[in-house]
């Protein structure tokens, strides 16, 4: 059966929710990201789980390769379809299935947004804390590529967050992973599995959810250092210290002037800074507060400056999230390559300070910004518009994923592997523990059609 038949197959059960528009097709031929993008052959805008099993059903009987697709927001080509065929679009399985307020979870379709659904929970005074830096990744996508974000320092990440799945097997066959207990000591840890498996093995559907109480008390700050040494060394300290901290996040001086320009941050000087949040009783967040201000103190740093109100929090938070945005503003007509290092806390120092002079030696501009409290960094490349550009940028990103694996780290922290940091995995866990991986790749996806070309390089 052609790729045509299948598409006429299909419409039986999806109508025209199944397409060939070459508009709708362009803007699922690639992520955020600088992959060349390739276009699917049609896409499929499914509604419900039993849709999911119909289509992977046929498709794996024709080998037909699926790429689910959540939000398009991936940076490593997650979705991008390199090998054709369909594009399962779960944007619109999009309901908040149950909510249990004494249990502190929650059930959700894949298509639901972090931002929808913390905007549902927030009567209930619940969160769900994992926060990627965009208000539009779908719980669905964060879960497939293991997602972490600002948050994670203090409530973990997906992995730590999602308790079950529902996932639809490459021949259509549905199961269920996982539960709402808490822990649990039978059978392999499927749901784990599936976490991070960057729609290589199933797609997706639901997801269980642990939730937290929105805490009584929230505070953050800024602290800005004239050296980036003594910003980094503050948070080791911190850190060491044991210190609760919800979010501490890092800009250097580079990015600290992109964003004063693109977010108007007022008070803040082009200087590396630290970004603080506090959260608890106000007792607690004060006394979190007092001890990390005292350490940042001892290491120079220049006092902190408080947003006390719900509005100036919301203007901080805001400012480091649309980093990404204020570096492709700062230069103008470049492209953009995040990296996304992460190392042991103890050798971050050694990782982000050889990454500048990684940059100095480049000639690049490229921004420093992290999730610093679990040791993870990103540098955004700017990809100058000359032929030889973005080969440049590659080549410095090459050079700060092998000093972050010298240092023990990974060469991915949050964003996943997709088709980027794919040349990275063998040298990370070795020849025999990728022979395992590429043995689960073969006994779940026999037919190789979901999402190939992803994680593995061949």
């Amino acid at each position: 059966m052609p790729v045509e038949a299948l598409i006429a197959a299909a419409r039986e059960f999806l109508g025209d929710r199944i397409t060939t528009n070459a508009a709708l097709r362009e803007h699922h031929s690639h992520g955020q990201d600088t992959q060349p993008p390739v276009m699917p052959d049609a896409v499929a805008f499914i509604e419900t789980t039993d849709e999911a099993c119909r289509l992977m059903a046929l498709c794996h009987a024709e080998r037909v390769p699926v790429v689910p697709w959540g939000a398009g927001t991936s940076l490593e080509g997650h979705v991008t379809p390199i090998r054709g065929g369909i594009t399962l679009d779960l944007s619109r399985m999009n309901r908040v299935l149950d909510v249990s307020q004494p249990d502190m979870d929650c059930r959700v379709e894949a298509g639901v947004t972090q931002e929808q659904l913390n905007i549902h929970l927030r009567d209930l005074g619940l969160f769900f804390p994992v926060d990627p830096g965009t208000s539009v990744c779908t719980i669905g996508g964060m879960s497939a590529t293991r997602a972490s974000g600002t948050n994670a320092v203090r409530y973990g990440t997906m992995r730590d967050n999602v308790m079950g799945l529902t996932v639809v097997m490459a021949d259509g066959r549905l199961i269920r992973t996982g539960g709402r207990v808490r822990k649990s000591a039978s059978g392999y840890d499927l749901t784990r599995l599936f976490v991070g498996s960057e729609g290589t093995l199933g797609v997706i559907t639901e997801i269980q959810l642990r939730l937290h109480g929105i805490p009584e008390a929230v505070s953050s700050a800024t602290c800005q250092f004239r050296t980036l040494r003594d910003a980094v060394e503050t948070v080791i300290a911190i850190l060491q210290m044991g210190i609760p901290v919800a979010r501490m996040e890092l800009l250097d001086e580079v990015q600290m002037a992109a964003c004063i320009a693109y977010s108007k941050l007022e008070g803040l000087d082009a200087l590396p800074t630290l970004f603080f949040e506090f959260h608890g009783t106000p007792a607690g967040a004060a006394e979190q507060a007092g001890q990390a201000e005292e350490i940042a103190l001892g290491f120079d740093g220049l006092g902190f400056a408080w947003a006390t109100e719900a509005a100036a929090r919301a203007k901080l938070w805001q400012a480091r999230h649309d980093a990404y945005w204020a570096a492709l503003a700062w230069k103008p007509g470049h492209q953009g390559i995040a990296t996304d290092a992460i190392v042991p806390i103890s050798r971050m120092n050694e990782a982000i300070l050889g990454a500048k002079e990684d940059i100095a030696a480049s000639g690049l501009t490229a921004p420093i910004v992290g999730h610093v409290g679990d040791g993870n960094f990103h540098t955004v490349i700017m990809v100058p518009p000359e032929p030889d550009g973005l080969a440049r940028a590659w080549e410095l990103d090459k050079k700060i994923v092998a000093r972050a694996l010298a240092l023990g780290g990974s060469c991915s922290g949050e964003h996943g592997v997709g088709i980027g940091k794919r040349e990275f995995l063998e040298q990370e866990h070795g020849a025999e523990a990728m022979a395992v991986m590429r043995a689960v790749k073969q006994a779940l996806d026999p037919r190789g059609v979901m999402n190939p070309g992803k994680i593995f390089m061949n």
